[in-house]
């Protein structure tokens, strides 16, 4: 065989045949295969013609046409797929070769599969990646993570196909050890669920509760991603309400109000539970979609059940005004509790994770890659140590000034009738976490009442625990394990 390809990638799908052209469009030699093998045939045809591709028609054939250390690329389905290739690729590769996973898996697989791939005498990279299809071929967020003598050998096809910032800073570094990269995935998809249930409470008030067209909605967005609110989903959710269907109408309005997932909002919301972290408005997020999923129950239900007509008698123009606030202090909440995660997994796993360039990697490329990235990124410069967002100058001024509108929204929400779950659910973690005095004190003397469970007092030393009984017939017998 003549010229050897720099990397190989199998999965041809719509993500795999964009970021392989992103690929030869920075120079490089990719050997791509599919099981699917006329998918090969057809690219090597049509968009990859005449380019530096080496099309395969096996794995012994992508293995043979790539230069040592061999990189071979995976973005197939997560799951089965992934442990069947990599099976099929072991037998084929050498000592120090490397495997890299680029699809959306689960972490915990991935910590898996790196353990067993090193054992092998191989190099595992489980990478994130997110900016979809249009990403994919222009310039993606990156996040690999894995055995970390492999981030030498694949830095610079990473970086160079990846998105730039402003400075030329690519979207793309090494995240942590095992499944570190995947997890930081997992968590910014769990963060996009909440930017886009945010936008869309926002969407459900203006047109409930104001009366505003789509069109008319199309024009505050516009305006909203001028400033602090300036991201890409606010962008693409100003074209979607200003797209007109056929007849001129906003095509938005005729979409069957159902929302599908793929399941990595709710294994950031699980990770969160498993942890003890308080990822609220991920969670409303999800159970949000899932709300919206029983489409036949609801319409039962708004058959049988009432409640306020919605009837706004304010200044819509505050109203409004108010409202960019709300999804502003929201979104500072929804990161600060994606980042509680990030650190509470980072004790957890043993991972390094360095979280001012975790937001880097979001600045571009992604799906919520927004202005506002850059200040996370400047507060975890300022700090590496940060316990939590809300600590930083910024970010603490902020939602403080962003609360007064907050809580009209939410208010006027509520007394209209109309469900705002993320908005409520986050400015409730607010006050929550601005409380140094929470009623607990009283639910763990329920737990110590019904189940002997113990409590701490505020009068004694932490780590000393008690019990009472509370009936007088109980004994002094307690539980053995204590959680808080």
């Amino acid at each position: 065989m003549g010229q050897k390809a720099d990397i190989g990638l199998i999965g041809l799908a719509v993500m795999g045949e964009n970021l392989v052209l992103n690929m030869e469009s920075k120079g490089y030699t990719v050997a791509v295969f599919n099981r699917t093998v006329e998918k090969v045939d057809r690219f090597i045809n049509g968009r990859g013609k005449g380019k530096n591709f080496i099309g395969t028609h096996s794995l012994v054939e992508v293995v043979d046409s790539l230069s040592r250390p061999r990189k071979v690329m995976m973005l197939v389905k997560a799951g089965q797929p992934v442990d069947g290739f990599i099976d099929q690729l072991i037998p084929l590769l050498e000592p120090g070769d490397i495997i890299i996973d680029g699809g959306n898996s689960h972490f915990p697989d991935t910590i898996r599969r790196t353990e067993y791939v090193e054992s092998k005498g191989l190099l595992y990279i489980g990478t994130g990646v997110s900016g979809g299809e249009e990403g994919a071929l222009k310039g993606p967020s990156m996040m690999p993570g894995g055995s970390p003598e492999a981030w030498p050998l694949v830095k610079e096809i990473f970086q160079s196909v990846a998105a730039k910032v402003e400075d030329g800073s690519p979207c793309c570094d090494w995240v942590g050890e095992n499944g570190a990269g995947h997890f930081v995935k997992m968590v910014h998809n769990g963060i996009e669920y909440g930017d886009m249930q945010i936008i869309n409470e926002a969407y459900h008030l203006m047109k409930t509760l104001l009366g505003m067209d789509a069109f008319e909605q199309h024009e505050v967005f516009k305006k909203w991603n001028r400033g602090v609110l300036d991201s890409y989903l606010i962008e693409i959710t100003a074209d979607i309400l200003g797209f007109k269907d056929e007849d001129g109408s906003p095509i938005v309005e005729k979409i069957l109000d159902t929302a599908g997932q793929k399941g990595t909002g709710k294994w950031t919301a699980v990770t969160a539970l498993d942890l003890g972290i308080p990822l609220t408005l991920i969670g409303e997020s999800v159970f949000s979609r899932c709300l919206s999923a029983q489409k036949d129950l609801r319409e039962k239900a708004a058959k049988v059940l009432t409640g306020p007509t919605p009837a706004f008698k304010g200044d819509k123009e505050a109203f409004i005004n108010d409202l960019e606030q709300a999804i502003y202090g929201a979104k500072i909440i929804s990161y600060a509790q994606g980042y509680d995660l990030m650190r509470e997994a980072a004790k957890e796993y043993g991972w390094h994770l360095n979280y001012g360039g975790i937001a880097l990697m979001w600045r571009g490329g992604c799906i919520i890659r927004s202005r506002f990235l850059a200040d996370i990124k400047k507060a975890y410069d300022k700090d590496p140590q940060l316990e939590n967002l809300l600590f930083d100058p910024f970010f603490k001024d902020s939602v403080e000034a962003a609360q007064e509108s907050w809580r009209r929204v939410c208010a006027t929400a509520l007394q209209n009738g109309i469900p705002v779950p993320a908005l409520t659910s986050a400015l409730t973690y607010f006050d929550g976490f601005r409380n140094a005095q929470l009623p607990a004190n009283l639910l763990q003397a329920q737990r110590d009442y019904f189940g002997a469970h113990q409590y701490e007092r505020i009068d004694k030393p932490r780590g000393e625990f008690f019990h009472t009984d509370w009936t007088g017939h109980g004994g002094n017998t307690a539980s053995t394990t204590y959680e808080v």
